[in-house]
């Protein structure tokens, strides 16, 4: 079993390996473990190049007949697209959805549709400017949630990633899944919005919706590590919440300006927010955030008008100590390094 407080130096020799093998075959992987159970929900919570050794696992264990099925925003690894001509070879379902206005996800969809495998185009909407920006891949028991693309840099970036093998989370996940790849194929079939720990955006804004209301209620911290924030309902929510007296802390990448008008409209509100220190080549890539200690959002999308009415995006928020402990533990170690 595997458990999220693991000794520090332990972490840090699997970050360094995962990040050593980024653009390299990896070495097949073990088989799958079980992760750990709280309740209702089978969870572990992923970080950084570390979410590549879940990804491999997960493909690697793959049989005949199983469903290994990924949709995903940038996709330019070329050993994580052999991985699926294998598992393919082996019997395994494997559909690959893309996103073809990222010119390495076209060009590796192509090269696995000239393979002989099952690779369909997200019809994104050119005139407002959307994307496909999920990050998801599902398999029989399994499945990764989170940030992270199959870039051929994106090993480098900060980011977070959830697993989980609980049931209701993966029929919700098969469902979004499957109204995709209909949409994919020309055949338009949304499925209706529904409570729970999955939210979707485009159709829809269930996860505009799951995060104003998680801002609404959180009665004594936030913490936030955001690519992008320029959403002005998500900006006023943070506000809301420190004028209620809630500890507010935000770490944004420095490096996208689109940050700097909120940087300085959230410290006039009075929220704690600083820039946290990219190395150079790797982003802060992350969209997560802790509210009140215990529940944890973790995704694709950003907090802007884009992320969270425009693209096509998958979040999840769980209710679990463990991951929840997880990020608040990494979050104070980023806090403490940022200016």
């Amino acid at each position: 079993m595997h458990h999220t407080s693991r000794p520090v130096f332990a972490v840090v020799l699997l970050l360094l390996a995962t990040a050593c093998a980024g653009l390299a075959q990896a070495a097949p992987s073990a088989p799958l473990r079980q992760l750990t159970s709280v309740g209702p929900n089978t969870l572990h919570l992923w970080q950084d190049a570390a979410i590549f050794t879940p990804v491999r696992q997960l493909i690697d264990a793959a049989g005949s007949g199983d469903p290994v099925w990924v949709e995903m925003y940038e996709f330019g690894r070329s050993d994580l697209a052999a991985a699926l001509r294998q598992a393919r070879d082996r019997g395994a379902d494997v559909r690959l959805i893309v996103d073809r206005t990222v010119r390495a996800s076209a060009e590796t969809a192509d090269r696995l549709l000239a393979a002989g495998l099952a690779v369909r185009a997200y019809p994104v909407d050119d005139r407002r400017h959307q994307i496909d920006h999920v990050k998801l891949l599902l398999v029989r028991s399994h499945a990764l949630v989170g940030g992270m693309n199959w870039g051929a840099t994106s090993y480098r970036n900060h980011d977070y990633a959830y697993e989980t093998a609980a049931p209701a989370v993966l029929d919700r996940l098969r469902a979004i899944f499957r109204q995709d790849w209909s949409l994919s194929g020309g055949q338009p079939a949304p499925i209706a919005p529904a409570a729970g720990s999955v939210a979707q955006t485009a159709p829809g804004q269930e996860i505009r919706n799951l995060l104003m209301q998680a801002l609404a209620s959180a009665a004594r911290s936030v913490q936030a590590e955001v690519f992008v924030l320029t959403d002005s309902d998500v900006i006023e929510g943070l506000a809301a919440a420190r004028r209620r007296g809630v500890s507010v802390r935000l770490l944004l990448d420095p490096d996208q300006d689109v940050n700097r008008a909120s940087f300085g409209l959230l410290r006039e509100s009075g929220v704690d927010v600083r820039w946290y220190p990219v190395p150079p080549g790797a982003k802060l890539h992350a969209k997560a955030a802790l509210f009140d200690g215990r529940r944890l959002l973790v995704g694709s999308a950003n907090w802007s008008l884009s992320g969270l009415s425009v693209n096509h995006e998958l979040d999840l928020l769980f209710d679990d100590a463990t991951t929840a402990d997880a990020f608040a533990s990494r979050f104070e170690r980023d806090w403490s390094i940022s200016a």
